[in-house]
């Protein structure tokens, strides 16, 4: 049943870019839920280069999908205080962890990969008004720089039988973006296995995550691409096989390196997660005949890649898109738990809290890679 009247709470405003100081937490009330809302208590959330994108420029710079003000944040975890009457998959006390939003309706997602829903990007990141005032939420469904939001149901996995406690909530808000995308497409998309050498290029919260699922998955070759030489480091440690820092590194040098790191051929499968153009023109020279690349991180709107026609029919490469490891969120966020529970998933090496208070120290190590996966507390 929807509350009767607006709830108080407290939550972090995007008013215009963080580096111009223009987030902050102020005293916010909730709007009354719909039939197909949930509203949660959030424990924590990990910060996402994606809230980045989006809270970090000039709204009139043409990018879509920034506005202000809005809150952010799309890797919530928490608990239901109540439900709107059509909600089935939840009730208040359940622990959830949130994850992207969805119709459920079109053609996309009555295909089973309801991440490239068609209407994914104006369900998850134009939002609409939740917080009075014109503050909008339900970014990504569920705008979990808050102590409470209203989430939409499909962004909700309910993990009530999995025996997690309010200290593991924290540690694994990550899973519902970040470590997903990054495992989800390792495992889900490329179908990664022990014939493969893999590249991955950024090693943040995504990169690593695959790195550790590709370990899993006993690719014979995991290479790592960072410009941070304590991530090289970490990536070594979590079952990279090859590190290369890309700092001051021609791209012809890369391509060589890559090559010579798996077989002399090239990589059968790229993961980029830097969507950074020439560092992903060197991972389509760098991939062997019949090879992947797949692109999860987000270009800017006037980033473009130039391919030779030619080459990409005789050698028969591919080059495509994948949004959230391709997984639905209900199956492969239990699966993730049952692996770090398995120690196969090391989320703890990843994750760094912080109060809620901290948010901008939390924003300023995930930008200096202090930080692989800062989550803030609440």
């Amino acid at each position: 049943m929807a509350p009767s009247m607006p709830v108080d709470s407290t939550a972090l405003v995007a008013r215009g870019p963080f580096s111009e100081g223009k987030w902050a937490l102020e005293p916010v009330k909730l709007r009354e839920l719909r039939d197909d809302e949930v509203l949660v208590r959030m424990v924590a959330s990990g910060i996402c280069h994606t809230d980045l994108h989006c809270g970090n420029t000039a709204a009139d710079a043409g990018v879509p999908a920034v506005y202000y003000p809005r809150v952010l944040g799309h890797e919530g975890s928490g608990y239901v205080v109540q439900a709107g009457g059509s909600v089935k998959n939840v009730q208040p006390g359940d622990p959830v962890l949130l994850s992207f939003s969805y119709c459920g309706e079109c053609h996309v997602c009555l295909s089973g990969v309801p991440s490239h829903c068609v209407k994914a990007f104006e369900i998850n990141f134009m939002g609409e008004p939740v917080f009075e005032g014109g503050i909008a939420g339900r970014f990504f469904g569920q705008s979990s720089f808050a102590r409470h939001s209203v989430v939409s149901a499909k962004s909700v996995v309910n993990v009530s039988g999995l025996g997690l406690s309010e200290d593991d909530l924290k540690l694994l808000a990550p899973l519902g973006c970040g470590l997903q995308t990054g495992s989800g497409t390792v495992v889900n998309v490329a179908k990664a296995g022990p014939q493969d050498c893999l590249t991955v290029a950024g090693l943040g919260g995504v990169g690593l995550a695959a790195v550790i699922a590709a370990r899993n998955q006993g690719c014979k070759v995991i290479i790592g691409l960072d410009r941070v030489d304590s991530r090289l480091e970490l990536a070594k440690s979590l079952g990279a096989t090859h590190v290369i820092n890309t700092k001051n590194l021609g791209m012809k040098d890369l391509v060589e390196k890559i090559k010579e790191a798996s077989e002399g051929l090239g990589s059968t499968i790229s993961v980029d997660t830097t969507a950074f153009p020439a560092l992903v023109s060197a991972q389509l020279d760098a991939t062997r005949y019949l090879g992947k690349v797949i692109q999860v991180g987000t270009g800017m709107p006037d980033s473009h890649l130039s391919l030779h026609m030619q080459s990409y029919m005789v050698s028969g490469k591919q080059y495509f898109g994948a949004i959230q490891g391709q997984v639905k969120s209900s199956e492969h966020i239990p699966e993730m738990i049952r692996w770090w529970r398995d120690g196969k998933f090391p989320v703890e090496r990843l994750v760094t809290f912080f109060k809620h208070e901290n948010f901008a120290q939390a924003v300023e190590a995930m930008g200096s890679g202090e930080a692989i996966k800062p989550v803030i507390v609440w």
